[in-house]
C-alpha cells in the first residue's frame, strides 16, 4: 500500500500540471518590459494555480464517479491510476482533499488580491467556480458540451491575465490575445478525451461536444482547431503582439501533423495525453520565444 500522502498526491493527476506552469510562466514573462519580475509572486502564482487545477481534477474524478460517467471499464480507469477505482482514496476522502485545494487556492487568490491588485478578485472567483462546477451541480458544464469552453477560459485568458495582473498591478488585452493559442491546446487534450470516450459516454445520461458531433466531424474540428492555433499564432507575430522568435513554436507542428495521423486511425487510450505533449512542446517554445525576445542582442 502506497503512504498516505503519496496517494494524496497521485489523486491530483500532477502529470498535467505542465499546462498550468506554461500558463502562468507566459503571464509573468509577458510583464517583464513593464517592470522587474518578482520571483516570489511567480512562485505564490503557480502554487494557487496548480492547487486549484489539483481541485478542478479531484472534483472531476469524484462528480464522474457519482454520476456513472467512470466506471470500471472506463478508458480513463484503464490507462491512468484512478483515485477512487485503483483504491487510492474513497470518494469521502477525495472530495475532503479536493475542498482543501480549492480553499488554499482561494486564500492564496484573497492574498494576492490585497498585495498586489484587486483584479485577482473576479479572476479568481471565475476560475475557483469554473473548477468546480465543471462536473458539479447544477451547471455541470462537461456535461453539457461546455467543457472545452470552460478549459480554454481557465488555462487560457485567466490564467494568462491573472498571472500578467499580480506582476503589473493592471489587465492588458496582450496577455489575453498571446494566451488563446495555449487556451485552444489545452481545451484540444480535454477534446480529444471527449473523442476517445464517445462510444462510453453516449451510455450515460450527458452531452458532450464529442457525443454531439460524432467521430468523423470530431475529427474535421479537432484538425481545424489545430490550424487555428497556428494561425493565431502567425497573426500575433504579423501584428506585432509577439515578436518574429515567436516562429520558434512552429517547430512543434511535425508533432502536431504525427498527432492527426494517429487520430486518423484509431484514438488511443492516451489520446489526451498525447495532445497534452503537444501543448507541452507549444507552451516551451512559446515561453522559449518570449524570453528571447526580452533579451537585448549586442
Amino acid at each position: 500500500m502506497l503512504p498516505f500522502w503519496k496517494r494524496f498526491f497521485l489523486a491530483t493527476r500532477p502529470w498535467s500540471f505542465t499546462m498550468s506552469f506554461i500558463s502562468v510562466s507566459v503571464g509573468t514573462l509577458l510583464s517583464a518590459p513593464l517592470k522587474d519580475i518578482n520571483w516570489w509572486w511567480f512562485l505564490i502564482t503557480l502554487i494557487g494555480i496548480i492547487s486549484l487545477h489539483a481541485a478542478a481534477n479531484i472534483f472531476n474524478d469524484y462528480f464522474d464517479t457519482k454520476t456513472g460517467v467512470d466506471q470500471e471499464d472506463s478508458p480513463t480507469v484503464k490507462y491512468r491510476p484512478h483515485p477512487i477505482f485503483a483504491g487510492l482514496l474513497t470518494p469521502r476522502a477525495l472530495i475532503v482533499e479536493g475542498f482543501i485545494l480549492l480553499f488554499t487556492s482561494a486564500v492564496i487568490g484573497v492574498v494576492a488580491a490585497w498585495f498586489r491588485t484587486p483584479h485577482i478578485l473576479w479572476i479568481g472567483l471565475l476560475g475557483v467556480l469554473t473548477s468546480f462546477f465543471y462536473t458539479a451541480r447544477p451547471f455541470h458544464f462537461k456535461y453539457r458540451a461546455l467543457g472545452e469552453v470552460a478549459v480554454f477560459l481557465m488555462w487560457g485568458p485567466l490564467m494568462v491575465e491573472g498571472a500578467y495582473a499580480v506582476q503589473t498591478g493592471t489587465i492588458a488585452i496582450k496577455p489575453v490575445i498571446v494566451s488563446i493559442p495555449l487556451g485552444l491546446l489545452v481545451a484540444l487534450v480535454l477534446f480529444a478525451n471527449n473523442m476517445r470516450d464517445i462510444q462510453h459516454d453516449s451510455r450515460r445520461q450527458i452531452k458532450t461536444l464529442g457525443i454531439l458531433l460524432g467521430p468523423e466531424k470530431c475529427f474535421f474540428l479537432f484538425s481545424v482547431i489545430l490550424v487555428v492555433t497556428y494561425m493565431s499564432t502567425m497573426l500575433m507575430i504579423m501584428a506585432g503582439v509577439i515578436g518574429p522568435w515567436g516562429l520558434l513554436t512552429f517547430l512543434s507542428v511535425p508533432k502536431a501533423v504525427s498527432l492527426l495521423k494517429t487520430f486518423r486511425k484509431e484514438m488511443p487510450d492516451m489520446a489526451d495525453a498525447l495532445t497534452a505533449q503537444l501543448d507541452m512542446a507549444f507552451g516551451v517554445l512559446l515561453l522559449a520565444a518570449i524570453f528571447l525576445e526580452g533579451i537585448r542582442w549586442p
